[in-house]
């Protein structure tokens, strides 16, 4: 549980069977140190609740006042197809689970004036057709 000379604590534990996980809020003590990496808090979590790191979301992370304690929440999923099923789309990013679309503001904006200029069903033709090229 504690390496160097940070120690991870958990508390609040739930376990919510609807969204097939495990959530808590996570309490990092490292005394002397700067606040931990949340990729290690995630090493450390998996290793704790005997899972691997790919499945643990944390963030929400809060350095106290004088440092020395930081805490955040955490995540831990049954599976990472569920992860991906429940997890917001910005988490996923943050674990490279996700890429967003890349279109460019000019090419929204064109889309959005040409669906404009037609009515009913035809907006949504007009608006794949854009997003086709």
């Amino acid at each position: 549980m504690s390496e160097g000379t940070a120690t991870i604590r958990t508390r609040k534990f739930m376990t919510n069977r609807l969204l097939a996980r495990r959530q808590m809020v996570v309490d990092v003590l490292h005394p002397g140190k700067p606040s931990l990496p949340k990729t290690e808090i995630r090493e450390k979590l998996a290793k704790l609740y005997k899972t691997t790191p790919d499945v643990v979301f944390v963030f929400g992370f809060r350095t106290a006042f004088g440092g020395g304690r930081s805490s955040g929440f955490a995540l831990i999923y049954d599976s990472l197809d569920l992860a991906k099923k429940f997890e917001p789309k910005y988490r996923l990013a943050r674990h490279g689970l996700f890429e967003k679309g890349k279109t460019t503001r000019k090419q929204r904006k064109e889309r959005k004036n040409r669906v404009k200029k037609v009515r009913g069903t035809k907006k949504a033709k007009v608006g794949a057709a854009a997003s086709k090229k």
